[in-house]
């Protein structure tokens, strides 16, 4: 095993090399200003993004695939994501990944507009879409529309399952001596329960739970800097510095340089938002719209809540508490540092990673079956809902010390096909928006 993730480690640091790093955050750079500063729209994207009545062709409401989204984007990458990062590059990595949340909006954006454009009505009668038909129907290339729902299907049992499933069952045992097939078992259940009714019992559930989760999480985090509040002025400046100075995170000030804060903020930045990624787009296709522009926008907040404000927060947290000097990593330092709050911490980390694991299950399981039946056609749909099910129980019980880099290593892949989509296909965005964005009021 540790062969394997030697290796894989090996393969992480190559995918997520300088030009994949120049490409993802060069593709958020281009299309903020190709499509007019589009986050400025932000407001309105909010306000619309609120809307639950039918308004077109679609399976599920604007708020809906908004909320399915979020549950996909919003979990152990805005806690354990964001320790690793800070852990391996410093404090300077919550900048970077932050900068990705912020230019990576019109990402967002601009992927979902061409996936609502370039939908198809499936054999079994739902709309579907996302990047492979993008590819295929808009850019006429469909080996790269299979090549990202391969990488798609396989990247979701790291990214969206194991890794969540990983990361909840052994905090909850270390926390509270709970048995990881004790926890696995009640979790795989609940997964079961949801998924086998499909994307309408998936939204159903993502439709309540995920308010009250990032709520909950946001106030909590704010609870515990208030507290901490003596500290942040200290922690805001460290972390400004540190993003271009390349300030390492173990063995005081030593080892990394910017290159690597950039990777790893960048890095998790992606895992965590997964704006330029492609799967966001899956669940945006199949919303109820008037038209691309208005389901873009609202697809576009998901990584406004995702990074610029949940990820910020549990940075903050982490980078105050001063642990990231400790020589922990991942979990371990997420623990640490919400422990220095007795009560309030812990219960804060206990409740976020839970319920931010069990819904990126069930918004991940979406995103891999869509690619799968692309691939092998609807016949493939439940053998695959049932295969989650098993994953689940795997990542549970299983050592798992490779998971995070495999997920890396796919999603890395995942973005290359779907970035090469939205930057030959930017001047197609960017005439849909000055052809709807007056609708959008």
């Amino acid at each position: 095993m540790g062969s394997l993730n030697a290796f894989l480690e090996k393969g992480s640091s190559f995918v997520w090399g300088a030009p994949l790093i120049i490409l993802l955050f060069g593709t958020h750079l281009y299309l903020t200003f190709r499509l007019g500063l589009i986050q400025r729209y932000l407001p309105k994207a909010i306000k619309l993004s609120f809307s639950r009545k039918k308004e077109g062709e679609g399976e599920i409401s604007h708020f809906a695939a908004l909320m399915t989204s979020l549950a996909a984007t919003i979990g152990t990458g805005n806690i354990v994501g964001v320790a690793t990062a800070v852990a391996a590059g410093g404090p300077g990595a919550v900048l970077w990944m932050w900068l990705t949340g912020v230019f990576g909006i019109a990402t967002k954006y601009a992927e979902a507009l061409l996936s609502v454009k370039y939908r198809v009505v499936a054999p079994d009668g739902e709309i579907t879409g996302g990047p492979m038909y993008v590819l295929e129907r808009g850019l006429n290339a469909k080996w790269l529309g299979v090549t990202f729902a391969f990488f798609t299907a396989i990247a979701a049992f790291g990214i969206g399952n194991m890794v969540q499933a990983n990361s909840i069952s052994h905090m909850l045992k270390d926390t509270f001596g709970l048995s990881t097939w004790v926890s696995g078992a009640a979790l795989t259940g609940l997964t079961a329960f949801v998924i086998l009714g499909g994307i309408k019992s998936i939204a159903k559930v993502c439709e309540k739970l995920v308010p009250l989760m990032a709520v909950l999480y946001v106030l909590g985090c704010a609870l515990i800097l208030l507290l901490n509040f003596d500290k942040l002025p200290g922690t805001i400046s460290l972390i400004l510095s540190s993003a271009f100075t390349g300030h390492a995170a173990i063995g005081g000030f030593m080892g990394a340089g910017v290159k690597e804060v950039m990777r790893y903020g960048i890095a998790r930045g992606l895992f965590s938002n997964e704006s330029g990624l492609g799967s966001a787009p899956i669940v945006a296709a199949a919303a109820q719209t008037r038209n691309p522009v208005r389901q873009a926008l609202v697809s576009s907040t998901g990584t406004f809540w995702d990074t610029v404000v949940v990820c910020l927060m549990t940075g903050l947290v982490i980078v105050s508490a001063g642990d990231w000097q400790s020589g922990l990593k991942g979990a371990a330092l997420t623990k640490s540092a919400f422990s220095h709050i007795p009560y309030a911490g812990p219960a804060v980390l206990s409740f976020g990673l839970l319920t931010f694991v069990f819904s990126t299950i069930l918004g991940w399981e979406y995103y891999g079956e869509k690619a799968a039946e692309y691939l092998l056609g609807v016949k493939v749909i439940k053998p695959y809902r049932y295969l989650w099910i098993a994953a689940v129980m795997t990542g549970s019980v299983a050592a798992l010390p490779a998971v995070w880099n495999f997920a890396d290593i796919f999603n890395g892949l995942m973005a290359v096909p779907n970035l090469v989509s939205l930057l030959l296909l930017a001047p197609v965005a960017a005439a849909e928006t000055r052809k709807y964005i007056s609708e959008t009021d």
